[in-house]
């Protein structure tokens, strides 16, 4: 039983109504946890950034409450954001074995691994904290040890799935604990929250396994070199590939940094088992037979760098993709990804190579690592809880998995659908949604973490669609007049027809700062702000166009 004056909170900052940077937040007096910190990546409108972590603000105006950050599972929408989120809190971090190999090396590459403190935990660990106690249950998903999180409150027990499905037959043996499961939901279990990525497919979802025999049987049709593509982080999926260029007698080689660096952990800790003399380097490729080799390679989901899209445009020094090579996409494209895959596949075609694409049920070389309909509802029928918090999906999903809730027993208005910072407060085993907290996204570019404003986002969109027109005045800097005709640059404006409208924008500019100087209104300011209005309007009526305008006054 609860005490009086404290109350379960749970909210999120990421990941509640959308797919990615997961972060989860359970509060309760001077104490709080956070389950998850990742990212995503953005869409085509956010130009210039690198990737979308949560706003941790409030996690900031609180830190003497942060107690623990508690990690899932190793895929990047819940772990890319941590070395952003150690910066700015820096506590301990529980995650299993391969999980932390995953976040040392991000934590390496933003020098902070020495004064991080990296925890590992299995399903059987327990933390213990003032009020709340944890403790795990293994759940199968596309990466290894994958964890579900029980938390032990005064106002009950609340389950988090994490990332899962059910397979009976999983390529690496690791099995859902649908025991222990079912002995949490008997105890009890007062809120469930379960992902929904793929809440809209009904059935069962397929087994690792058949993709393992697909795999085995294009190796054997393929008559030259043999080139796949998949996660990195999908271990199960690159042991596969390994046990079919053993079988077919190939040579393996790794292209692509991610690729690179998530078999090596996953070799040294033991969850990747790859035969002694079978990877070479890519420059040994040549040197081969092309019936010899297997290149496995990054670059699944059409991303422009990476390895996959550089060998579709022979761009990658040293490997070319010839007549008769196989090409084999083993991932599925993420929603939003379609296109940019549909391109890399006809460059491979052009280029006369054979070409496995599309989705797993088409192509036979992916299954998804989320449950379907019969998973979800299986979770929900061995937790049984009295509420529940879809997660991890766009809002069409969220709504189906309340209809598979309410299906299998879950009390019609005991579903809650949130969006993120919408907070659940739970006192004396009754759960209302009570208030919203300032949640955000917080942008990466390059070195900059959260200095990119909708402003400069807005600007650069701007320049992507009508360009920009700067305009060089040169002035004395004591009589503040017009030391030489004034210069005009255009850079992705009209480009036949500039000639014209350059002549026209220069005689207005001085005509402009004429009549400025003469009403004596020089300063610098003033002449910048009216230089803008006169030429972006001559523009506008000229061309229906409005590049940015930038005057740029130097004084001599």
């Amino acid at each position: 039983m609860s005490t009086t004056e404290n109350a379960l909170s749970i909210y999120a900052l990421g990941g509640m109504n959308e797919i990615g940077k997961n972060m989860y937040v359970f509060e309760y007096a001077d104490e709080i946890i956070v389950i998850d910190c990742g990212n995503k990546f953005p869409d085509e409108s956010l130009l210039g950034i690198d990737l979308i972590i949560p706003d941790v603000s409030y996690l900031v105006e609180n830190k003497e409450k942060v107690k623990a950050l508690i990690v899932t599972h190793g895929h990047e929408d819940h772990i890319g954001g941590i070395p952003f989120f150690l910066k700015e809190l820096n506590v301990p971090v529980y995650a299993t074995r391969f999980t932390l190999g995953l976040i040392e090396l991000k934590l390496k590459e933003h020098k902070l691994l020495r004064e991080s403190e990296l925890i590992e935990i299995n399903p059987n660990s327990r933390l213990h904290f003032e009020h709340i106690r944890v403790s795990f249950f293994k759940v199968t998903h596309s990466i290894p040890d994958c964890l579900g999180i029980v938390f032990h409150t005064p106002e009950g027990t609340i389950v988090h799935t994490g990332d899962f499905k059910f397979d009976l037959t999983p390529e690496n043996n690791e099995k859902s604990d649908i025991h222990k499961m079912a002995e949490i939901g008997r105890q009890g279990v007062l809120l469930l929250l379960s992902e929904s990525t793929n809440a809209e497919r009904p059935g069962l979802t397929p087994s690792e396994q058949a993709v393992g025999e697909h795999l085995l049987t294009a190796f054997m049709k393929a008559k030259r070199k043999v080139i796949v593509s998949t996660f990195a982080s999908n271990v199960s999926r690159v042991q596969q590939i390994v046990n079919a260029a053993e079988k077919t007698n190939r040579k393996l080689v790794l292209l692509g940094r991610s690729m690179v660096n998530v078999v090596q952990v996953a070799i040294n800790r033991g969850y990747l088992k790859v035969p002694v003399g079978m990877m070479i380097d890519q420059q040994d490729i040549n040197e081969l037979p092309p019936e010899e080799v297997t290149i496995l390679c990054t670059g699944s989901q059409g991303e422009q760098l990476a390895a996959l899209s550089r060998l579709s445009t022979g761009n990658f020094r040293g490997v070319e993709v010839l007549p008769d090579d196989m090409v084999i996409f083993a991932a599925g494209p993420i929603p939003g990804n379609e296109r940019k895959v549909t391109t890399i596949v006809d460059h491979f075609f052009a280029l006369g190579a054979h070409v496995i694409y599309g989705s797993g049920s088409t192509s036979g070389m992916h299954v998804s690592g989320h449950g379907y309909q019969e998973d979800l509802k299986l979770m929900l029928t061995l937790m049984k809880p009295t509420y529940f918090i879809p997660i991890h999906g766009e809002h069409r999903m969220l709504h189906h998995h309340r209809l598979l809730a309410e299906s299998v027993g879950v009390e019609p208005g005991n579903t809650f659908i949130l969006k993120n910072g919408d907070v659940v407060k739970i006192k004396q085993d009754i759960a209302r949604q009570t208030r919203t907290i300032p949640v955000g996204d917080t942008y990466v570019d390059g070195g900059g973490v959260g200095n990119i404003g909708d402003f400069v986002l807005r600007d650069r969109k701007k320049l992507s669609e009508d360009g920009m027109v700067i305009i060089v005045l040169t002035m004395s800097k004591g009589k503040g007049k017009l030391m030489s005709e004034p210069e005009t640059i255009s850079r992705g404006f009209l480009d036949s027809d500039f000639k014209e409208i350059r002549k026209d924008v220069n005689q207005l500019t001085a005509k402009t700062v004429k009549e400025l100087l003469e009403a004596d209104r020089n300063s610098r300011n003033v002449i910048k702000k009216q230089l803008k209005k006169s030429i972006r309007d001559y523009i506008y009526t000229k061309t229906k166009k409005e590049p940015m305008v930038v005057p740029i006054i130097v004084e001599m």
